[in-house]
């Protein structure tokens, strides 16, 4: 059963992503290697502490540090790495988790990293036991305020790598580590939809967390990789809090795959491939009323880049919002990177694309906005209705 007869089994949409990776949607394509594995391995057993003992190899190799292993996702990375930071390998500490008393228990993050990920961030830090401390405004960090924060309840430092985040006036990581190593502080960076699988580890992080089924193309899970000490520490939790999070052998032989298939990949095909459905894009929205389109470079230099389609309602007859409404309904659903229409704007990404739905989408486009043309009025619904239409519908969940 191919992937559209299996949607079409459970009822489900078939809808074509050009969001990004984004959990929501099922995250990526996971590449052949990794489905063949995860085949492989289901109908076998295996000793799970042996097979991420080889996750581990393979992480250190790719990601060029001492040690990792695979966990449920890169959320649950952050709390068993934070719990890690404080309890080290102490079982019995392991154990009483949340209780952190006779710990060092406190987390800094910065306040401009205070985001959701479809949970807070912050969330996934207090998960462990910890506390947050934040540091500095929304907008504006400093080394000092960082330097002023840490106490000698201070167990770890997070530092987040995100489209989410705030881009502008945060303390860069170079800075972010060599303040936190000053104190002796371990810095513990959640990259979980990056390419850059050395460059954190390099910069000095103590542990970079990845999610192996985002630009990796792996299954569900997430990496935890870094210095041998605090990795152990960070597994261990599997004895205690990080129970719940564990992951199965399919994830872990997935990831793997996943791993060995990045090294490989042809990167530079890929980027070609994704650069004409974003130019086939830009030529469909040349000249369209009321419409700009941009190609813009990824925020945190991921090698990508993404559509910008700005939208003037008196033009074109639509807001931003009721466009990717719109795109996002009927047979074809096409979902977009609707995070900032409040603005005037939305991003498509070409990295989830099967080959043909680039033309498909070019369509869809134009018919929305021909539709909206031929409005009398500007189409423009409530923006309060629609920031509390997935809440509403969670609510009634299941039906």
């Amino acid at each position: 059963m191919d992937q559209q007869d299996i949607r079409q089994h459970l009822g489900l949409r078939p809808i074509i992503n050009v969001s990004g990776t984004m959990t929501s949607l099922g995250a990526s394509i996971v590449v052949p290697e990794a489905v063949s594995a995860v085949a492989a391995v289901l109908s076998q057993f295996v000793e799970i502490d042996d097979l991420q003992k080889k996750a581990s190899q393979v992480i250190a190799r790719l990601c060029d540090t001492e040690a990792g292993f695979v966990t449920a996702s890169c959320s649950a990375g952050i709390t068993l790495a934070v719990a890690g930071a404080m309890t080290g390998s102490d079982l019995a500490a392991i154990e009483r988790l949340p209780d952190t008393k006779g710990l060092k228990d406190e987390v800094l993050i910065l306040s401009g990293h205070m985001v959701s990920y479809g949970a807070p961030v912050e969330q996934g830090i207090r998960l462990s036991g910890a506390k947050v401390v934040t540091v500095g405004q929304a907008t504006s960090a400093r080394a000092y305020q960082l330097d002023g924060a840490i106490t000698d309840r201070t167990a770890a430092a997070v530092y987040v790598v995100s489209h989410h985040t705030v881009q502008y006036g945060m303390i860069p990581l170079d800075e972010f580590v060599a303040v936190c190593h000053a104190r002796g502080v371990p810095v513990i960076v959640d990259a979980a939809s990056e390419y850059d699988l050395k460059g954190f580890l390099a910069t000095g992080a103590d542990i970079a967390l990845y999610s192996s089924h985002k630009f990796l193309g792996g299954p569900t899970g997430g990496i935890v990789a870094g210095r041998t000490e605090l990795v152990r520490a960070t597994y261990l939790q599997n004895m205690g809090i990080g129970r719940g999070m564990k992951i199965g052998k399919e994830g872990m032989v997935g990831t793997i795959a996943a791993l060995e298939a990045w090294e490989k990949r042809d990167h530079a095909a890929i980027r070609e491939r994704e650069t004409g459905y974003l130019k086939l894009w830009h030529e469909t929205l040349s000249g369209r009323p009321g419409v700009t389109a941009i190609i813009e470079a990824d925020p945190t230099n991921n090698p990508l880049d993404r559509l910008k389609v700005v939208v003037e309602p008196a033009i074109a007859h639509i807001t931003a919002w009721d466009l990717a409404d719109a795109l996002a309904s009927g047979p074809m659903p096409v979902i977009v990177r609707d995070h900032e229409t409040e603005h005037g704007f939305f991003y498509m990404d070409p990295c989830n694309l099967h080959p043909g739905q680039e033309t498909i989408v070019a369509q869809r486009l134009v018919d929305e906005l021909e539709k909206a043309r031929q409005s009398n009025e500007i189409i423009a619904t409530s923006l309060e209705r629609r920031r509390n239409r997935r809440a509403e519908a969670l609510m009634k969940w299941p039906e």
